[in-house]
């Protein structure tokens, strides 16, 4: 197979391996800490979790950092990628460590959140680091393939980590402090694996010496105004609209996502251990479907085009997700989950390798920046329409119907696009 051989290529770069070890390491830290996280809001015995208050939590964790998103990625490129790497993650097992503490604390639930978003938040820096750095260390006729190989690996590397979160909980009777504790292990992993790259691999190139920090941050709304300018010439336009319709998919993602919580969690479960088990099932099927996304992209892409592709997805993901989503039952939850996560990986795979192309190193960083701050938004969003239109129990034909009509206008407006 042409991609087992390509595989192969670019795993013979040493520099590339060792980018892509930290980035296993990292995610599959994010995946266990996510999973203790979801069980203890979401899944706890003694907690009647709602689809609102799912929403609400999203929202603490996620709308704040994005916020000021743009900024980070004007920060991450005037930092050394490697030193966001090697401190984001050791900043992380800090943090994760005290979150472990206060979830056995008697403390107010805004102290949980508050340490749970501060982990979030290095995480931004260093999933657009990875993203950015990794042209520096794989050919411009090889981006395709670590397009497919990196994030995947890393998804599926988050959804290993989930997998041995959940393990781990049923071994240490259901204690969510215990995997969080993993999960701080596993970032300090990651710290130590960036260690093995040179400091200045993975850029950014600095034709001058890096201002002050208060320089640099008096500088952000200047620098991030450049970067928004820069997507937004002709030559990029393609990226612009990729971004946008990846943003679009995002949001059917998070109102998917918070449907099949309260599916899990009420509908198809009769208590919440059993509730727990049907999500660890359903994300073990999502992840085969980032696995093949991973193997189809780079062929499919090649033949259709990036864009072409992700049309693809969208007008498949339109089709399949009412058929499979409608009946709120549990084997076509788990049929749709591998095709949301082969539809979603395989536009995101596309969505990536269009905008690393187009856009110049300079401004990698904060485009990627931009680029997970609608991701968040957009997520956060999804959370919040789903928990007005989800009833208590999570079954919504409206929803499901809403969604698939927003898979059907990306499909629409990208094979457009490309006919232009």
């Amino acid at each position: 197979m042409s991609v087992v051989r390509d595989l192969r290529v670019l795993l013979r770069f040493r520099s590339f391996r060792r980018l892509l070890a930290v980035r296993l390491l990292s995610q599959g830290a994010d995946g266990v800490y996510q999973v203790a996280l979801a069980a203890y809001v979401v899944f706890s015995p003694e907690k009647e979790a709602s689809a609102a208050a799912i929403a609400s939590a999203m929202a603490v964790l996620l709308l704040p950092y994005s916020l000021v998103g743009p900024f980070a990625g004007v920060l991450l490129d005037r930092w050394r990628r490697r030193q966001v790497f090697l401190y984001g993650n050791l900043l992380r097992a800090v943090l994760a460590c005290a979150t472990a503490v206060l979830m056995v604390s008697r403390v107010p639930d805004w102290l949980f959140y508050v340490s749970a978003l501060c982990v979030t938040a290095v995480n931004r820096f260093v999933l657009a680091g990875l993203s950015a750095a990794l042209p520096r260390v794989v050919d411009v006729d090889r981006l395709v393939i670590a397009n497919s190989l990196s994030p995947t690996a890393g998804t599926l590397a988050a959804t290993a980590g989930g997998g041995l979160a959940f393990i781990v909980r049923l071994v240490a009777a259901d204690s969510d402090a215990s995997v969080v504790l993993l999960g701080a292990a596993l970032y300090l992993g990651a710290a130590l694996a960036s260690l093995s790259l040179a400091p200045e691999l993975l850029g950014p190139d600095l034709r001058s010496a890096p201002p002050r920090l208060g320089t640099a941050l008096v500088g952000t709304a200047r620098d991030l105004v450049a970067g928004i300018r820069h997507l937004a010439e002709p030559a990029r336009r393609e990226a612009a609209w990729a971004l946008t319709a990846m943003t679009l998919m995002r949001f059917c993602y998070g109102a998917l996502l918070v449907l099949v919580l309260m599916l899990c969690r009420y509908a198809l479960s009769s208590t919440p251990e059993r509730g727990l088990a049907l999500l660890g099932l359903a994300l073990g099927f999502s992840g085969a479907g980032f696995f093949t996304a991973a193997v189809v992209t780079p062929w499919a892409a090649g033949r259709l085009g990036p864009v072409r592709w992700i049309a693809v997805c969208a007008a498949v993901a339109a089709v399949l997700e009412p058929a499979l989503g409608l009946p709120f039952a549990t084997a076509p939850l788990l049929i749709a989950a591998f095709v949301l996560g082969l539809i979603t990986q395989g536009a995101k795979i596309s969505t990536d390798t269009i905008v690393q192309s187009a856009v110049e190193d300079g401004f990698r960083g904060r485009i990627f920046s931009v680029y997970d701050m609608l991701f968040n938004v957009a997520f956060v969003g999804a959370a919040g329409v789903a928990a007005l239109m989800l009833p208590p129990d999570g079954r919504s034909a409206v929803l499901v119907v809403t969604v698939a009509v927003i898979y059907a206008v990306i499909a629409a407006a990208m094979s457009r696009f490309e006919h232009q």
